[in-house]
């Protein structure tokens, strides 16, 4: 990773507050789940996702798991957007990349629900600045390219889908982050400084 591309580490852990918020939001609503909102909101400068915090407040448990939960109209998890592929190896793959990088999800969700993959992505970033931090480069730049990869065969596969299933549910704060979500899909993960022209 090149001196001018690398990321600073404080816009890093900004990334990582920024995606475990959006996680958060896609989590089930539960006791303290609204401190937790608050806190992470302080965090993040995208006022997009401020919104989706205020529209959340007051979000019931019967409503999300209504929509989101084991018996819901619309899935958030992976294996549900990608029918012509093995689940199996889905799954695989996801639980690959969460034990490379030590990742134990404490959620109640599986594996690949769209709330604990971007727990994980926000965990890769950390992971990311806390090598910056110590001063190893190179564990960043394999974080990111893990990270590249990752949202590539994972989020980026199915997060689009995800939306557009969503988007008739009528519930803001889940649509606002469900959009915030394929935002950052789209965006890449460290870009090289183009070469200025001769």
């Amino acid at each position: 990773m090149s001196q001018a591309s690398t990321p600073d580490v404080h816009e890093l852990m900004a990334e990582a507050a920024a995606w475990r918020l959006m996680g958060l939001l896609m989590e089930r609503p539960r006791p303290g789940w609204n401190e937790e909102l608050d806190t992470l909101a302080r965090e993040v400068v995208d006022p997009s996702l401020r919104a989706a915090v205020e529209a959340a407040r007051g979000a019931s448990e019967g409503t999300y798991l209504g929509l989101l939960g084991p018996g819901g109209f619309i899935s958030p998890r992976e294996v549900a957007y990608r029918p012509k592929e093995d689940p199996g190896k889905i799954l695989a793959d996801l639980a690959g990349f969460y034990e490379a990088f030590a990742f134990a999800p404490q959620a109640e969700d599986p594996i690949d629900h769209i709330a604990v993959e971007a727990g994980f992505v926000a965990y890769l970033r950390m992971k990311e600045a806390y090598a910056l931090a110590r001063g190893d480069e190179e564990a960043a730049e394999t974080t990111a390219e893990s990270l590249n990869h990752f949202l590539d065969s994972h989020l980026g596969a199915f997060v689009e889908s995800f939306v557009r299933s969503l988007e008739p549910s009528g519930v803001p704060y889940l649509i606002a982050t469900a959009h915030a979500i394929l935002r950052k899909v789209k965006e890449p993960v460290n870009q090289e400084p183009e070469a200025s022209a001769p």
